[in-house]
């Protein structure tokens, strides 16, 4: 077969033929998409567990009237965590979406690979299977404790699910799992490794352990009294994220590939940067610096300047880093930054942690596709040190060419993703 590592080889376009999400504001990606656009916040009380007032924070973007047994028979809803059952979920709708008939013989599923990240994996089976060998002994605990707990689980499931042999693991940086997923996924393909990629992420975080751990940190909203507004990116009063669950799964494409079987082409994937702060565990530098490297760098990948850029997803999450995240925007697009809008769907979403990236980056396709940017919801005041324009009004009517899309996660990694619309 092919290697486009060869002497002489070009890389190839890699193009997106699918999408699947089941987010906090909707189970499908048009729920999620017409929510998104509709201004419409996914937060409310904790339902997942009992969170007492021993919680600041009791709020969450919790996916929404899901059952498993919709998807899986009972068997499979007890041996599969939550960010399994979302993963496939979000796999299933962008492979029938792709059109792509993984049984029928006419691709090579050594050629099909997945790439799926996620910060944490399950840790809901974990809290419950220590539970349970603290309480009745380790002969009790599960023998498939271990297979539903690990972050690898959704890359390996959906590879067994569909029959796909190639590259196939998952990558585990915090916030930026599901963009680095996306990013090496792409360079897969783009180097010949694979023609076709299934890459995103999943995260399934509400539970006692998560919420105890990132309260002690100060980092989420104590706004308890207003779920749907506690979320407010680059609002002067803004006082941590709010969690969100979900999943989000694209079918990437080397274009000839797509273009030989008549698929579908709804973006193009055309940069991909990362860096490493090397600062600080949890807190971003002053300047944004390793920010400013992956944007640069995204920028470079794709061949063009600041000038090209016309919408940024922001990885805008609610904390005092939205402040960092704006200077690092103005520090490489210059006078360019006032001109395009920076939007944060964590407004409405919350922060799905390592599936972020990947229903960040469908939102940006959806940018660039239709030209309607969702806004950033939960504005309450101006904030002097974000001072671009936020779509904080409502939808904004767009020509996006191309979309930024930021992920950025504790440990110091920074992800970003171009997204190009297809002409």
């Amino acid at each position: 077969m092919l290697k486009w590592t060869q002497a002489g080889a070009s890389p190839r376009r890699v193009v997106v033929t699918g999408m699947g999400l089941i987010s906090p504001v909707g189970n499908n990606l048009q729920e999620s998409w017409d929510s998104l656009l509709a201004g419409k916040s996914g937060g409310s009380q904790v339902t997942q567990f009992e969170a007492t007032e021993e919680f600041p924070c009791r709020i969450g973007c919790e996916v929404k009237n899901f059952d498993p047994l919709d998807h899986f028979d009972k068997r499979e809803v007890r041996r599969h965590d939550r960010i399994a059952q979302f993963a496939i979920v979000a796999a299933a709708e962008a492979l029938a979406s792709s059109r792509l008939d993984t049984g029928s013989g006419s691709i090579d599923a050594e050629r099909c690979g997945v790439l799926f990240g996620s910060g944490i994996g399950g840790i809901a089976t974990f809290e419950e299977q220590h539970k349970k060998m603290l309480e009745k002994g380790p002969g009790r605990v599960s023998p498939f404790f271990i297979p539903m707990f690990i972050p690898d689980i959704a890359a390996g499931l959906i590879s067994i699910r569909w029959g796909l042999r190639g590259p196939n693991y998952a990558t585990v940086s915090a916030c930026a799992s599901s963009a680095h997923a996306i990013g090496n996924a792409m360079r897969h393909i783009r180097y010949g490794e694979a023609d076709i990629m299934v890459a995103g992420g999943s995260e399934a975080t509400i539970t006692p352990m998560t919420y105890a751990g990132f309260s002690s940190m100060k980092a989420m909203s104590t706004r308890n009294d207003d779920p749907t507004g506690a979320s407010r990116p680059f609002s002067s009063d803004r006082d941590g994220f709010v969690m969100g669950e979900g999943a989000g799964a694209l079918v990437l494409e080397a274009l000839e590939h797509a273009e030989a079987r008549g698929a579908e082409i709804l973006a193009e994937v055309v940069g991909y940067g990362i860096s490493a702060d090397a600062f600080h565990i949890t807190a971003p530098p002053p300047d944004g610096y390793g920010a400013q490297q992956a944007m640069r760098t995204a920028l470079e990948d794709v061949g063009t300047d600041a000038s090209n850029v016309d919408y940024i997803n922001a990885h805008g999450t609610s904390t005092m880093a939205d402040a960092v995240e704006t200077k690092a925007i103005k520090a490489v697009l210059g006078d360019r930054a006032y001109e395009i809008v920076v939007g944060s769907t964590k407004s409405m979403t919350g922060h799905l942690l390592g599936a972020a990236g990947v229903l960040e980056a469908i939102a940006s396709i959806q940018v660039v596709r239709t030209g309607r940017i969702p806004p950033t919801i939960n504005f309450q005041g101006p904030d002097e040190e974000c001072d671009l324009e936020y779509a904080h009004g409502g939808v904004m009517q767009r020509d996006v060419e191309i979309a930024l899309s930021n992920s950025f996660g504790f440990g110091g990694h920074n992800v970003c993703l171009a997204i190009r619309r297809w002409n």
